[in-house]
């Protein structure tokens, strides 16, 4: 029997539930306002859940572009296909897989993407760092790699702390993982955000030409905070 995901039975609620736009929204916009795509890229959406990257990620990459979504949960992919299909979209491929075992071969049997984004996914996983090598493997090199997730919030805004603690518990994620730790020696050219009291953190960085690390990072960049 298949292991049921945390999102079998509320994926029909996630987006009414998830504090999208009070809070996680922001991350989302962030992280791909600084991938910046081209028209026409083909990206990997890992961990795409209901599929709430993908307006953000087609008004960039457009209909000559394309998006493949990776999720664990049917029930999640079910409501990212109907997403795709309300809105028209003919490009978004979706895949039903565990992130941390999927070959990355088989979600490039072609040519390898543009770009790869994990938003609020990695901490969900014990291994995220597997999923974050096949994030790496399956872009080509000088693609970007984005990752945004949840640390507790700094400064003024830690009196939330309880709040966000709860959150990324009924989710199932950890707010210890900090699944962007690894990037810096991983990627060249990270640059960072956060947004919310630091409570949401975006890094990316581009693929290196050996497809592994690349010595370079850039300081960080913080865009104007999002209210």
């Amino acid at each position: 029997m298949k292991k049921p995901t945390p999102y079998t039975v509320s994926a029909r609620l996630y987006d009414l539930i998830s504090f999208e736009w009070p809070v996680y929204g922001a991350g989302r916009s962030t992280a791909i306002s600084l991938l910046d795509l081209a028209p026409g890229s083909h990206v990997l959406d890992m961990g795409c859940g209901t599929g709430l990257n993908f307006p953000l990620l087609q008004r960039q990459i457009g209909p000559r572009g394309s998006i493949t979504g990776v999720d664990a949960s049917a029930q999640m992919l079910a409501q990212a296909r109907q997403r795709a299909d309300s809105a028209g979209w003919s490009n978004v491929t979706l895949i039903e897989a565990d992130a941390t075992a999927v070959n990355p071969a088989a979600l490039t049997p072609h040519q390898r993407f543009d770009a790869a984004i994990a938003t609020y996914a990695l901490s969900l996983m014990p291994t995220w760092q597997t999923a974050l090598l096949t994030m790496i493997s399956a872009t080509r090199p000088g693609g970007q790699i984005a990752v945004v997730d949840m640390r507790t919030p700094t400064g003024a805004a830690a009196v939330w702390t309880p709040l966000a603690r709860l959150a990324c518990r009924l989710g199932r994620s950890d707010i210890e993982a900090h699944p962007w730790s690894d990037m810096p020696q991983r990627l060249a050219r990270v640059r960072s955000a956060s947004v919310r009291g630091g409570h949401i953190q975006i890094r990316v960085g581009s693929v290196g030409r050996d497809g592994d690390s690349v010595p370079e990072r850039d300081a960080a960049l913080d865009p104007p905070r999002q209210r």
